[in-house]
């Protein structure tokens, strides 16, 4: 029943399958759904060992199946799909990631495996939502996973051979098909069934919904007032201890629970650790031993601009390559075949090219480029890690070590030797701020607020993109008068500028702009411990009962186990004078200055976002 109120919004668009999964399609027409099959030809070869979890390779095969489908049907169809669907689903035990059995014998091995055991199916969904103008494919992709626990009974050898001549196994995510005679095999099932089968039915229809069904006035309200996240939630809003990971499936974990009228939310990060990877194999191990050249060969690509290159000139051979970037042709030739290894470039026989993701991020000049930060983790970030050890000892950033200035002399202006590097490190900030912009600004519905004050806001990406979400929002941007300064250099004209500001000054020393929502963006976890309560004291002072607070950055889970968020926090301790910190721990933090969460939102992959309101003194 989730499914029809969203059906009669879709029964006159074109919905793609991009599968050929006999069970995906009787689920989907059994739910009521009108679709055409069109079955991905993307050869499913992505090396599993690159992947942090089990659930992000499943998505990434789901993604790249459905991408496929929707590029071929635009190049070779007159009307493009509205819709395209794509799904991938695995079966995962003892960090192994088990598909499909190429013949009976490996079969049997992956029925061994999970004999007597319980294992983990997860399943990667992907919705594309297509357009063409002017010949050109316009794609809006969203994307969720689902996780099932099964358990299998002790089975005996026989019963495992039979079952494999039956020959059911043969097409099945590891080896074995629930809804049949593999249901034998199992002993319970804890999470949705037709997730086993092959496709999450019930979170898909949660997120069709999310996608077509607008929020009723009184969730509008609610919204409103902060109460409501507009996206998924990840942690309780009534008391929120550390618990902010994710159980199976995305539900929330360690007893953290959402508010009664709100929905339950899904999401693809932040899953229970319990259920990620428990055991790496040797290759996996190797890769991570051998990762650091893979990231250097990706600066030194960007460093001399190869891609650049390549996007103006190519196809390219590497003589032709070498020449242009005056490099030797043997060190060339490595260089790009390791890049094409890496997926940043593409070989044929007319010479090297641009990948997509080249092309979306790597360039120096595109809408999303990651240019400026490479060359920043380049130039100043490498030179510090190389001092991970020391920092770890000593438990302090490594400036003074590679920079030859002590703690006292590195804030607040004195970090950037010089012009260049400090341009260096806005570009690095303003490349990460295009990627999350649009994700903090719409985390929470806003609009009841008229002023914003987004402090550390450097060169006022965010700015700009809540000014264009909100029309009526005024929005000032405070930061250092050395940065203020330069802030032209990253600036694009549109409608929107007229509502930003720039005001120079020391959110530690000056008065702050005056707002009713002040935004720290990737700030606090920057800061000590003294500053960090010197500045939301600052704020607390700024603001009125029932003004706003909005706080983005990486927050921990309880166990300490979201590898981004871990990276983040090493780099914090190699680079910053502050600390990451768990949902909870900023819910305490933020309640010691006289501000209530009301809304935690992982709207991304990358940051998390906290709205909370000042509450009466």
């Amino acid at each position: 029943m989730a499914l029809y109120p969203v059906i009669r919004k879709l029964q006159h668009k074109r919905v793609v399958l991009a599968s050929a999964s006999p069970r995906r399609q009787e689920i989907l027409s059994r739910a009521g759904l009108r679709f055409e099959v069109v079955p991905s030809r993307f050869k499913e070869k992505l090396d599993k060992g690159s992947f942090a979890t089990p659930y992000a390779y499943a998505m990434e095969t789901a993604k790249q199946k459905a991408l496929d489908v929707a590029r071929r049907m635009h190049q070779k169809d007159l009307r493009v799909p509205d819709i395209v669907i794509g799904a991938d689903t695995i079966v995962t035990v003892g960090g192994l990631i088990l598909e499909k059995p190429v013949d009976k014998q490996d079969a049997y091995t992956m029925l061994s495996r999970l004999n007597g055991k319980e294992h983990s199916v997860f399943t990667g969904v992907t919705i594309i939502h297509c357009s063409s103008q002017d010949g050109r494919l316009d794609m809006e992709v969203s994307e969720f996973y689902e996780e099932t626990l099964v358990k299998f009974s002790q089975l005996s050898e026989e019963l495992l051979w039979e079952y494999i001549h039956s020959g059911e196994p043969m097409d099945k995510a590891g080896g074995y098909g629930i809804q049949a005679l593999g249901g034998m095999l199992v002993e319970y099932v804890h999470g949705d069934f037709l997730n086993v089968v092959g496709f999450p039915l019930n979170h898909f229809c949660k997120k069709l919904a999310e996608l077509y069904n607008p929020p009723r006035p009184e969730a509008l309200q609610r919204a409103r007032q902060g109460s409501v996240p507009a996206v998924d939630t990840i942690g309780s809003l009534g008391d929120l201890s550390d618990a902010e990971g994710h159980g199976p499936g995305g539900a929330q974990a360690g007893g953290a629970q959402l508010p009664k009228d709100q929905p339950q939310a899904r999401s693809s990060e932040g899953a229970d650790p319990k259920r990620t990877v428990k055991s790496l194999p040797p290759t996996a191990l190797l890769e991570l031993t051998e990762g650091f050249k893979a990231s250097k060969a990706l600066f030194t690509a960007c460093k001399m601009k190869v891609f650049d290159l390549l996007r103006d000139e190519g196809p390219l051979s590497a003589v032709d390559i070498a020449g242009k970037i005056d490099a030797s042709e043997c060190g060339t030739r490595r260089l790009l075949d390791i890049c094409v290894a890496l997926g940043l470039l593409e070989k044929t026989q007319r010479g090297y090219s641009n990948s997509e993701a080249a092309s979306l991020y790597l360039l120096s000049d595109c809408e999303y480029s990651l240019h400026g930060f490479i060359m920043y983790e380049n130039d100043r970030a490498w030179k510090l890690f190389t001092h991970l050890e020391s920092a770890i000892r000593e438990g302090t950033n490594q400036h003074p070590r590679v920079l030859g200035k002590t703690v006292d002399d590195l804030f607040p202006g004195s970090l950037y030797e010089s012009q260049d590097s400090k341009l260096q490190f806005m570009g690095a900030m303003h490349c990460i701020s295009k990627l999350t912009a649009h994700q903090v600004a719409t985390a929470f519905d806003l609009s009841r607020f008229t002023s914003a004050c987004d402090l550390g806001g450097c060169t006022g990406v965010l700015a700009h993109e809540l000014a264009r979400e909100y029309p009526g929002l005024k929005v000032t941007v405070f930061d250092l008068p050395e940065v203020i300064k330069d802030v032209t250099c990253f600036q694009s004209d549109g409608p929107q500028s007229q509502q930003v500001r720039f005001v120079p000054g020391d959110f530690f020393k000056d008065s702050l702009p005056a707002a009713d929502l002040y935004i720290l963006s990737r700030v606090l976890h920057h800061w000590p411990e003294d500053k960090v309560h010197k500045l939301l004291s600052q704020i607390s002072d700024s603001c009125k009962p029932g003004d706003g607070l909005l706080v983005a950055e990486t927050f921990l889970d309880k166990k300490r186990s979201a590898r981004w968020g871990l990276m983040e926090s090493l780099n914090t301790l190699v680079q910053a004078l502050g600390q990451e910190r768990s949902l909870g721990e900023y819910q305490r933090l933020l309640q010691m200055h006289g501000f209530e969460v009301v809304g935690a939102a992982r709207p991304g992959s990358i940051l998390d976002v906290i709205l909370a309101t000042r509450t009466v003194p």
